[in-house]
């Protein structure tokens, strides 16, 4: 066994040798994601997943998945299987300013095991040598992938599941037989993240048209797996929240016409076509019309569920950061497998009618140079987003990654919180994850996400598709402010009028550590004392 294992690793040692440099860079990337404050290197997740952090902590520490210890529960989540294994690393005495990284290590392990999935699937849809090494190139070393699954997001687990319910399914289709396991895989992943359903219908979809030797087998399965794995979910979720859809759902989905959010969809699907290149975003299924494989029409498929999905759900918040988003990231790796592949067949194509004279060694060079020349000009196309050098620059980690200056801020904030407030003090505020994790008070979400009242509103009315944040566009600061009165607003959102109104009438205005602050002035759990001043 020793002797198999060592001339596999002769046999790969260039795959070998890229996935070492690949745990490297994220090692690397990691660390900056770090910052000192207060004397302390913290290491903190992107924002949405320091909400998962903290009913994470919430069940570790025994107060049941809430948000706010005590307090009617609210499923302020989209991943319930990831809130548990953050949950896990809760449950060791960690420096709360060190969990994340546990977190982050964790999401490197996943995308680099992908990227060994990565080749599997490559090598089963070609048989050339250099094809899976380009393809996990382009996966190792994709910006908005790191981004979301270096910094603590579930993307990092769900593309692990989808790259090996893929690679299962296609080993079934050349051994010609039937595995239940690819829809076990996915549908493990609805508990990680409920919209693995998407992919996963992709599969039952192809199945079903492409395999017509097992169509019922897959039929039978896939649907009944499917429903057994989504009932059970809601069946918890009716017995411990009372409702049968996440918060989430109400706050991103409802409120908000479906025009309107598929016409979002739209424009920022066209915004990272654009960005992307569309001549090379389009050339795999343009490539796919003239030959057509049922292997590669699986990839196709996959890459363009995941589109369509974004489009359905309006995009993601944070568009404007450019890249892929989190339900298209999803895909990439497929997508990167189609694009090598398509790439090759075209340059074969062009050898194979060209007039040169029949010297197959040099011209084969040639076309393995033009592949190799075609593949690192498309990498740095694909992380040159924005076309804005300095995402050049975070790509090659000569500065931190984006979101961090908003981690910085919010420990800022939190240690603030901490200094001129008891453990009993409410807080408001917008980015509802940091900065309550960090601060251990209790919060109000202003935006709905861990509110069950403002989840349900109608969505407030954007003046164009740029404004529109899906997530981001439900506030009541008559009911936030004017109600529930926090001792402390933090942050606000959106036309503030009412909301300084309130804060005129109820607050004061005070500057901690060099930050503005509104604390209640009534409020007996602000350490006045504490406060630098009260401009």
């Amino acid at each position: 066994m020793g002797i198999a294992f060592m001339n596999s690793l002769k046999k790969n040692w260039l795959i070998v040798s890229l996935l070492i440099v690949y745990f490297i860079y994220a090692g690397l990337y990691i660390y900056q994601t770090s910052f000192i404050s207060d004397g302390t290197r913290y290491f903190v997740l992107f924002d949405d997943a320091m909400i998962s952090m903290r009913y994470a902590k919430n069940f570790a520490d025994g107060y049941g998945l809430v948000w706010n210890p005590g307090e009617t529960p609210v499923e302020g989540y989209t991943n319930p299987l990831w809130v548990m294994f953050m949950a896990f690393f809760h449950l060791f005495p960690l420096p709360t300013e060190k969990i994340s990284l546990a977190i982050q290590i964790s999401g490197a392990i996943f995308l680099g095991a992908n990227l060994i999935l990565v080749k599997k699937i490559t090598n089963l849809i070609s048989s050339s040598f250099l094809l899976p090494l380009f393809a996990i190139l382009l996966t190792a070393f994709y910006t908005p992938l790191n981004n979301w699954g270096l910094q603590g997001m579930e993307v990092s687990i769900l593309v692990l599941l989808l790259s090996v319910a893929v690679w299962k399914l296609l080993v079934d289709f050349n051994d010609d037989k039937f595995s239940p396991w690819p829809y076990l895989l996915l549908g493990f992943g609805t508990f990680v993240r409920v919209d693995m359903a998407v992919a996963y219908l992709v599969l039952i979809g192809f199945s079903v048209v492409f395999i017509p030797k097992y169509r019922w087998r897959h039929l039978l399965w896939g649907v009944g797996l499917l429903v057994a794995f989504l009932a059970s979910q809601t069946l918890f979720r009716i017995w411990y929240y009372g409702d049968p859809l996440p918060n989430t759902y109400y706050l991103k989905m409802s409120g908000i016409p479906l025009l309107t959010r598929v016409k979002r969809g739209l424009y920022v699907l066209y915004q990272f076509v654009w960005e992307m290149n569309w001549v090379l975003l389009a050339l795999p299924f343009a490539y796919l019309v003239f030959k057509r494989d049922r292997k590669t029409i699986l990839l196709a498929l996959l890459v363009l569920g995941q589109l369509a999905y974004s489009v359905y759900v309006g995009g993601d918040a944070w568009e404007h950061k450019g890249g892929a988003n989190r339900y298209i990231a999803l895909a990439m790796p497929m997508f990167f497998i189609l694009f090598v592949y398509s790439i090759d067949q075209i340059l074969q194509a062009i050898k194979s009618s060209s007039a040169i004279p029949n010297t197959p060694i040099s011209t084969q060079t040639m076309v393995n140079m033009a592949l190799v020349t075609a593949i690192l000009a498309s990498l740095i196309n694909f992380n040159f987003i924005q076309k804005d050098i300095r995402y050049l620059e975070r790509w090659l980690l000569l500065r931190p990654p984006i979101f961090i200056e908003g981690n910085k801020e919010a420990v800022r904030i939190a240690s603030a919180v901490r200094k001129v407030t008891t453990s009993d003090a409410e807080i408001g505020v917008v980015t509802a994850g940091a900065i309550p994790y960090f601060a251990d008070r209790l919060s109000l979400d202003l935006l709905g996400k861990n509110d069950a009242y403002i989840a349900h509103l109608p969505s407030h009315i954007a003046s164009s598709l740029d404004d529109i944040r899906p997530g981001h566009m439900k506030w009541d600061y008559d009911y936030s402010i004017g109600q529930l009165k926090p001792d402390m607003i933090l942050q606000l959102w959106g036309d503030k009028t009412i909301a300084y109104d309130y804060i005129e009438q109820y607050y004061t205005v005070i500057e901690v550590d060099g930050m503005l602050f509104s604390a209640r002035s009534d409020s007996p759990y602000i350490l006045w004392d504490r406060v630098d001043s009260t401009p």
